[in-house]
C-alpha cells in the first residue's frame, strides 16, 4: 500500500456497516490505522445514514474506467459462488463509481469515526 501510494495513486476504501459493529467488523476498525498510515484514505458510512442511497448489492472494486472486482458473499460474511467476479463493463464500472461518490460524501474520515 505505501509503495503505491508513494507512487501518486489514490487508494481510498468506503466500509458501508450496521451499526452497532460486529465482533469481526470492530477489528477491521481498530486495524483501520495501518491502512491510513500507509496512505490509504478510509471512510465510514453507517447504513443508517445511507438510507437516501441507492447502492450496489455486491461489494467489489473499481479498478479503472471499466473493470469491476465484484465480491460473492454469504449473510454471514463467507465466499460464495465464484468468489470475486472480474467484469469488463464500462456501463457497469460507472454504475459503481456514481453510487461509490454518493457514499464517500456522506462517509465519516477514519479518524473522525466513533462506532456506535
Amino acid at each position: 500500500m505505501a509503495e503505491t501510494t508513494g507512487r501518486g495513486v489514490v487508494m481510498r476504501r468506503l466500509r458501508v456497516v450496521s451499526e452497532p459493529l460486529s465482533d469481526y467488523v470492530r477489528y477491521e476498525c481498530n486495524g483501520t490505522f495501518t491502512n491510513v498510515a500507509a496512505g490509504e484514505d478510509v471512510r465510514w458510512l453507517p447504513r443508517s445514514r445511507a438510507r437516501d442511497l441507492l447502492l450496489p448489492a455486491l461489494d467489489g472494486w473499481v479498478m479503472d474506467e471499466e473493470t469491476v472486482i465484484l465480491h460473492h458473499f454469504s449473510g454471514e460474511g463467507r465466499w460464495t459462488g465464484p468468489g470475486m467476479e472480474v467484469v469488463h463493463d464500462p456501463v457497469l464500472a460507472g454504475r459503481y463509481v456514481s453510487a461509490y461518490e454518493a457514499a464517500w460524501e456522506q462517509a465519516i474520515p477514519h479518524a473522525e469515526y466513533r462506532p456506535a
